[in-house]
């Protein structure tokens, strides 16, 4: 058995794919393996990798007949994955040389479920290190105590998956996989679903991921329908935490954050098609009228004037029917 798997979905990220591949080299050991998948791209992306899976050890590369999205990229990842301990990368960022030997020495030093780590924030030329908004670092904590308060930025705030390194056992109990076809969002049920389920979690200072923004084929850039799939992944969040015994704890942090995400998209809507502004206020009522009206009225109560009157008008506006059953 490897000790670790690395999961790196790609998807028309030819460019980017050298420094990726470059810094999976450097992190190399004959224990290691590195999961490629291909989501279906059409920019010449597939030709590097299949040179990457004769040249890089440990490589094994996984082709998708149509594209998927990052999910279910990601779940292929995990479906084929034979390490005792998983971690991601996205095909459009890079490594520390190093950096996963040190990993797997925090994980199995701290003999948690999962570890979540910094990482460098890359703006063209700008580097600015961002840190898990979590204070007691290496040491084993209750993945439950990281979720509140709901007034203030926690760990499921910082949903990136790449951040960390996650136990085999996760995917045994069913923890790991990601919801399939999500577009964007992806990481909100699974982070929420790891804080509410796994046993054990530590937090520790180490870097070495390199997250590239503001790549021009990022879902975060492209103004069209995919990008309302937060609205799905959001729905799940608060789905699954009203399920919890302590929803009632739980579910303001929830139904704020959700609110909070709403009115982010709101205040940026220009960058969308029309058809799809429209479609996200349709779909943000329609949202808003789902969550449960006394924890909302909470959420509101406890916003900033400029958000929450954004949210109230919303909330105001008829849900169309096609929205109704949604």
């Amino acid at each position: 058995m490897p000790k670790l798997s690395v999961i790196v979905p790609f998807y028309n990220v030819r460019p980017y794919v050298p420094d990726a591949l470059r810094s999976l080299r450097a992190n190399a050991r004959e224990d290691f393996e590195f999961i490629l998948v291909d989501d279906c791209s059409t920019d010449g992306t597939a030709d590097l990798l299949a040179r990457a899976e004769r040249e890089l050890p440990g490589a094994v590369l996984v082709r998708h007949e149509q594209n998927g999205g990052l999910a279910t990229a990601r779940n292929t990842g995990i479906d084929r994955a034979r390490g005792a301990y998983l971690t991601f990368l996205d095909g459009d960022d890079w490594l520390a040389p190093g950096y996963y030997a040190r990993l797997v020495s925090a994980i199995e030093e701290l003999d948690c479920d999962f570890v979540r780590t910094d990482h460098v924030q890359c703006t063209a030329r700008a580097r600015t290190v961002q840190r898990v908004p979590h204070g007691r670092r290496n040491v084993p904590l209750d993945p439950r105590d990281a979720i509140l308060p709901a007034h203030r930025t926690t760990s499921v705030d910082y949903a990136y998956a790449w951040a960390g390194v996650y136990h085999r056992r996760l995917v045994e109990r069913g923890l790991l996989h990601f919801t399939d076809g999500l577009r964007t969002a992806e990481d909100r049920p699974w982070i929420w679903k790891l804080h509410r389920e796994a046993e054990s979690f530590a937090v520790t200072s180490l870097l070495g991921v390199f997250y590239r923004r503001g790549v021009s084929s990022s879902l975060t850039q492209i103004g069209d329908a995919r990008q309302l799939d937060f609205i799905r992944a959001f729905d799940q969040v608060i789905e699954e935490t009203a399920r919890d015994a302590d929803a009632a704890i739980l579910l303001p942090k929830a139904v704020r954050t959700y609110c909070a995400i709403i009115s982010h998209h709101l205040g940026s809507i220009e960058r969308f098609e029309p058809s799809v502004a429209r479609k996200l206020k349709d779909m943000g009522t329609a949202a808003l009228r789902r969550m449960p009206q006394d924890v909302l009225d909470e959420a509101l109560d406890s916003m900033d004037t400029e958000r929450a009157t954004r949210l109230r008008r919303l909330r105001r506006r008829p849900v169309p029917a096609s929205e109704v059953a949604a």
